[in-house]
């Protein structure tokens, strides 16, 4: 049984109230709604009586209450012990990256950490965020550079960090890649690659908001997964790409990066990067990781 879910019906009951209970979760309401939805279908039976003034527990809701309770406490207790147990076998602090942060934000960190806290061993793995975040609540990972995700799992706290600064990834022999900055408008006829939205909602997101907010419509001539594999696209001449500033560093011949044109009053940096942890953990380590990130997040964030 999906513990997200329980976690969201025992909200529900301990709160009588969609809206509160959904801003305990630091979830939207329609998304906790839709949760219970999936446990009441799951289940054959609904557990809340719902009306436009008033929330009730039905009868078999009631029924399952502290089952469900004990259920959730069973398994932060599992998760305790078992971040307890790797923590004591492997010692190493693991972190887990984005591509773009792995690019960007890590190789600063790291040499930062290194001088302040030359002792901390770091293993960084580098993955999409849609597997991080599991890695961290199972305790594979103790701290993660991602994109947050829409529905934020309540056992996770997210910092933000900064946004990203979007740039765009063209052919050197592209005409586009003489001028200073590029606009959206001066896209508009232009073959795009993006990247898949099922594990890369925010970087899809961004390229189709920019055109829409431009009143045009992206032109996608292909969908790719990796930030590496949408650089060699470029180079190929298969399309322009709208991407991280950090992704410059993935160094690929015959790409140049122009910053995007920003209308004045608005930015287009909303690339956001936040770091992750499992809520209510201890990890010196992970604390000096991120007191060396505060003492120089201004200088990492204009780097981004």
């Amino acid at each position: 049984m999906d513990t997200h879910q329980l976690r969201c019906f025992l909200a529900v009951a301990d709160l009588l109230h969609f809206g509160r209970a959904a801003q305990s979760l630091d979830m939207l309401p329609a998304s906790l709604g839709r949760q219970i939805r999936i446990l009441e279908d799951r289940l054959e039976t609904r557990l809340f009586l719902r009306t436009t003034r008033s929330v009730a527990l039905t009868e078999a809701g009631a029924a399952i209450l502290e089952d469900a309770r004990a259920l959730v406490a069973q398994a932060d207790r599992l998760d305790a012990r078992l971040r307890g147990l790797r923590r004591r076998q492997t010692p190493v602090l693991k972190v887990g990256a984005i591509d773009s942060a792995a690019a960007g934000l890590m190789p600063q960190l790291l040499q930062h950490l290194r001088a302040a806290h030359p002792a901390i061993e770091v293993q960084l793995v580098e993955q999409k965020t849609i597997h991080l975040l599991p890695k961290l609540l199972s305790g594979s990972l103790d701290i993660v550079f991602c994109r947050p995700p829409d529905i934020r799992d309540p056992r996770i706290t997210f910092r933000t960090l900064f946004f990203e600064t979007a740039v765009v990834a063209l052919p050197t022999d592209h005409p586009l890649a003489r001028q200073p900055r590029i606009a959206i408008t001066d896209l508009a006829d232009a073959p795009l690659i993006v990247p898949d939205r099922r594990s890369r909602p925010h970087s899809h997101d961004l390229t189709i908001k920019l055109f829409l907010d431009a009143g045009l419509t992206a032109r996608i001539a292909q969908v790719a997964e990796e930030k590496h594999t949408i650089v060699n696209l470029v180079a190929t001449g298969t399309g322009l790409a709208i991407v991280p500033r950090w992704t410059a560093r993935i160094s690929v011949p015959g790409v140049s990066f122009v910053p995007l044109e920003v209308a004045p009053g608005r930015t287009l940096s909303k690339l956001i990067l936040a770091a992750a942890w499992t809520r209510g953990t201890r990890d010196a380590q992970r604390d000096a990781l991120l007191a060396t990130l505060d003492d120089h997040l201004k200088e990492i964030e204009d780097s981004a």
